[in-house]
């Protein structure tokens, strides 16, 4: 007789955030108020760049990681575009290129210097031209270099060589409507999109063509996010027709069922996914919600596991996320938030307790 394993092992079911001590997080930030649902913050191992309320035009600060405290008023902010900053994206393969996507159609890409901003910076290394409405949307190709895709509020998505400046890819006519997220996977061969008329796609953007498709992922009619995981699935948080909030794991050999799906709460704030390909553990923060999940994704039912809560007494604005390779290992740190308040922005470690 077997005894049927009432607790599932898992390394990660202890998983525990910190918030770090006052002194650590960056104060007086005027964290900006678009309408967008963005992440409005992006990290790398060198740098933490937020996007922030600009009089005339759109601004984003650039702190060095190290700069914590009190923010003075006057800080220098990249400050090229002529409209407010929808989205920004780090390099991958260069702590001191960064992205932006902005309201006045264009994509930018600037050149940070090695110790961070001494004054304003209004000239970017390359403007990418070709969406003829706003850009929401801005990711770097994970394994090519120079590569960027833009996707826009013209239902188009652009694949950029950010050395030459031209476009090596335009996708338009895939997407009947506005796109929500753009997701690569892990080597960068497809792309998973959420669009407004509630189907993910997964594309071949070398050929233009839609390799699959899955109408109806989430019935709810608010913005849906799909992400690509490690091994080819694909994890969505959405919206049931109940308003619920959902998050689901999709195979994309087989489109026709979930293979797993989750109702959370009834909460109205999008659910942004952020995922750690190592662990297979994916971060579910809710803008506006004052938590972040986490759930172990595995390979047998029910595949999404439910791990804890971490809880905070302020809600959220936006979410930075940093690299594993800007992590203190030597702690059992396995991730790292930048959450953004209302006034600041206030790092949350997540650690793995070790005896």
């Amino acid at each position: 007789m077997s005894f049927r394993k009432v607790v599932r092992q898992s390394k990660f079911r202890h998983v525990f955030g910190q918030p770090v001590k006052t002194d650590q997080c960056y104060d007086d930030i005027r964290v900006s108020r678009v309408t967008w649902d963005s992440t409005f913050c992006a990290v790398n191992p060198s740098f933490v760049a937020i996007i922030v309320e600009a009089s005339g035009g759109g601004a984003f600060l650039v702190l060095p990681l190290h700069k914590t405290g009190r923010i003075d008023k006057s800080y220098p902010t990249v400050c090229g575009h002529t409209g407010p900053v929808l989205d920004i994206d780090w390099c991958p393969h260069n702590d001191h290129v960064i992205a932006s996507g902005s309201e006045d159609c264009t994509v930018m890409v600037w050149q940070i210097p090695e110790n961070g901003l001494s004054q304003p910076l209004t000239e970017p290394v390359v403007v990418l031209e070709g969406h003829s409405k706003r850009v929401g949307i801005v990711t770097w190709h994970p394994t090519a270099r120079n590569v960027l895709l833009s996707a826009g509020c013209d239902n188009v998505v652009l694949i950029w060589n950010v050395g030459t400046a031209e476009e090596l890819y335009r996708l338009d006519g895939l997407h009947p409507d506005l796109i929500y997220s753009v997701s690569w996977s892990r080597d960068g061969s497809h792309f998973c999109t959420a669009c407004k008329d509630k189907s993910v796609r997964v594309i071949d953007p070398r050929r233009g063509t839609v390799v699959a498709e899955k109408e109806r992922a989430h019935e709810g009619a608010r913005p849906m996010r799909a992400i690509f995981l490690a091994d080819g699935k694909i994890f969505t948080t959405g919206f049931s027709r109940m308003s619920e909030r959902q998050l689901a794991l999709w195979d994309t050999e087989n489109l026709e069922e979930p293979m797993g799906l989750q109702e959370l709460d009834s909460s109205n704030g999008a659910l942004l996914p952020f995922y750690d390909p190592d662990t297979n553990v994916v971060y579910v923060c809710g803008k506006g919600d004052s938590s972040i999940r986490y759930f172990e994704i595995t390979e047998e039912p029910p595949y999404i596991h439910f791990l804890n809560t971490f809880t905070s007494k302020e809600p959220q604005r936006g979410m930075g996320w940093m690299p594993k390779r800007g992590l203190d290992v030597s702690k059992c740190e396995i991730a790292r938030f930048y959450k953004l308040h209302e006034r600041k922005c206030e790092p949350i470690i997540m650690t793995v307790p070790r005896k």
